[in-house]
């Protein structure tokens, strides 16, 4: 059964799983070279679902506001380091200051990412169009949102600063695709 000029044929690739054992024998698999899906409906899809959006965006903030504090804290850390004290008691000092700093500010940039996802997928689901309106709708909405509870001068300004940070990560991703083969 031949299967020539058909896309199936075309997207595949040879493979020989005992290449590296100089065996006598040529034992050759076709292989898919393109992404293959359960359902039909999941190959039209171009986007990332919402939860997976809300897990994604969730994880990236709490991880790098983590790392990003844990950095921080060490180093306030260090600084408050005194004479006399003893290895341990620094160390001590070095890890307690990181985890506070850490969990803080992964807490907080975990929910920035929780509430910018809940909104861009809001806006995707509201206006039936997924471009660069609904992320930069999202980081002005997510900022203000978030900053609220200071009065409406620091949410406009918050929101202001998510706006600006989305549009340069948007800027940057088209520009990174544009100019960086890959």
């Amino acid at each position: 059964m031949s299967y020539q000029g058909d896309d199936w044929e075309r997207n595949r690739r040879l493979y020989n799983p005992y290449q590296d054992l100089n065996l006598p024998t040529q034992t050759l698999y076709k292989l898919s070279t393109s992404p293959e899906y359960l359902f039909q409906e999941e190959s039209i899809a171009q986007r990332r679902s919402w939860g997976e959006n809300l897990t994604y965006y969730t994880g990236i903030g709490y991880l790098s506001g983590a790392v990003f504090g844990a950095r921080k804290g060490s180093i306030e850390g260090v600084k408050a380091f005194e004479i006399g004290d003893t290895l341990k008691l620094r160390v001590n000092r070095v890890l307690n200051a990181g985890s506070l700093s850490g969990r803080m500010i992964g807490n907080r940039a975990g929910v920035i990412g929780l509430l910018y996802a809940g909104m861009e997928s809001g806006m995707v689901a509201v206006r039936d169009v997924d471009d660069v309106f609904n992320s930069l709708a999202a980081g002005l909405g997510t900022g203000a949102l978030f900053k609220v509870a200071s009065g409406v001068r620091s949410a406009a300004f918050a929101g202001a600063i998510g706006g600006i940070a989305v549009g340069v990560a948007v800027a940057g991703k088209q520009a990174f695709k544009r100019y960086v083969p890959i």
